[in-house]
């Protein structure tokens, strides 16, 4: 017979609940780009329609280690987020604005120059286990 976690969170120490509940903190804090599209409940073809492109370029943005900051906005827009880039430091942290956008362009994105593609023989880049951390 199958246990209700709730019931076993229940039989757990408060020390231990903690550790859990910091671990559960941690793991939504950080995720790869196909975790938070999924996490958003977005399926590649609904974020491919957003972004009018086709689903197979989803998949590789969600793939790529190293792409434009503007691919990357407008992956994070697409799921209806901003992106934020920030430089943390040990005395404190701040935004850096030099990527902020002055206004959206309207017009749809062309599959090549969403990829970040600038000019035949592109080269892709494998990808790792690298990710993008939100800010917190």
């Amino acid at each position: 017979m199958a246990t209700n976690f709730k019931e076993v969170k229940k039989k757990m120490t408060p020390e231990r609940r903690a550790r859990i509940d910091a671990r559960v903190k941690k793991a939504i804090a950080s995720m790869a780009l196909d975790e938070l599209r999924e996490a958003r409940r977005l399926t590649q073809a609904q974020l491919a329609q957003t972004m009018k492109v086709d689903q197979g370029s989803i998949s590789k943005i969600e793939r790529r280690t190293d792409m434009y900051i503007s691919t990357l906005r407008n992956f994070i827009q697409a799921m209806g987020g901003d992106l934020r880039i920030q430089a943390i430091f040990a005395d404190g942290s701040v935004e850096i604005s030099q990527f902020e956008e002055a206004e959206i362009d309207e017009e749809p994105i062309g599959q090549a120059e969403m990829m970040g593609v600038k000019s035949i023989g592109a080269t892709y880049t494998a990808p790792s286990k690298r990710r993008v951390v939100p800010e917190r």
